[in-house]
């Protein structure tokens, strides 16, 4: 078998995979329209034909100023969050803009206000870099294989295996590990998992990628062993 490579997708198609993949995970999202600012927990969703679809109750603040609206301009912020117990727990954000319009709809019996956000641009903003993708790349991008479960796995091994980090730690080359207090699991997808190394001042981050990437989370474990395999000569790309 060949040592973990360290390539990369292209970075655009890679942006429309992450903003995807922080769309699938995060439970919230912040919403702006003219005059108004709302903070929407768990009820977004992206559609089929790749628009950002955000179910509202109609007794809500922001369902009633919309329900006077055909449709408005609007502005989606997502903040990506590491789910392990690190400084710094910002990986990115992620701005949507577009066009909602909105629909009253019959769940039962109740009555929900659907708006659809009519994609512009995206733009995500991660590891020091900015890019932005049109409606078409957005749609075209699939959420990364791991990122509905990420936040699971990453907590778990974080913290019930702490030997399989200290392993995947000598992976690294010494001479980064100079100074550092901790090692903590801090992303992972399909590519590789991202370490964070902990300094008294400032941290830094490197990946460690897979031999190839993961089509379905239950191909961890082997992927996994595999980086463990390879305690020497290993190549490690650093993220920050």
């Amino acid at each position: 078998m060949s040592k973990p490579s360290t390539s990369t997708a292209d970075s655009t198609d890679d942006a429309g995979v992450r903003i995807r993949s922080m769309l699938v995970a995060a439970d919230s999202l912040t919403l702006h329209i003219p005059g108004v600012e709302a903070y929407v927990i768990g009820r977004h969703a992206v559609t089929s034909d790749g628009r950002l679809r955000v179910d509202l109750p109609t007794d809500c603040h922001l369902a009633e100023h919309l329900a006077h609206q055909r449709d408005t301009v609007a502005m989606v912020e997502v903040t990506d969050l590491a789910p392990t117990p690190v400084r710094d727990r910002v990986r990115g954000r992620a701005t949507l803009t577009g066009w909602l319009t909105t629909e009253t709809v019959s769940t039962g019996n109740d009555q929900e206000l659907v708006t659809v956000l009519d994609l512009a641009t995206a733009e995500l903003t991660a590891d020091g870099h900015t890019i932005c993708i049109d409606a078409d790349q957005f749609a075209s991008a699939q959420p990364d294989a791991l990122a509905a479960v990420e936040a699971d796995l990453l907590c778990h091994l974080d913290h019930h295996h702490p030997r399989t980090v200290e392993g995947l730690s000598r992976l690294i080359p010494a001479r980064h590990l100079q100074g550092v207090r901790q090692v903590r699991p801090v992303r992972l997808d399909r590519h590789g998992v991202v370490l964070r190394l902990e300094l008294s001042r400032g941290d830094r981050d490197v990946r460690l990628n897979f031999h190839t990437p993961l089509r379905h989370p239950d191909q961890l474990g082997a992927q996994i062993e595999a980086l463990l395999r390879h305690t020497h000569g290993c190549r490690a790309r650093h993220t920050g």
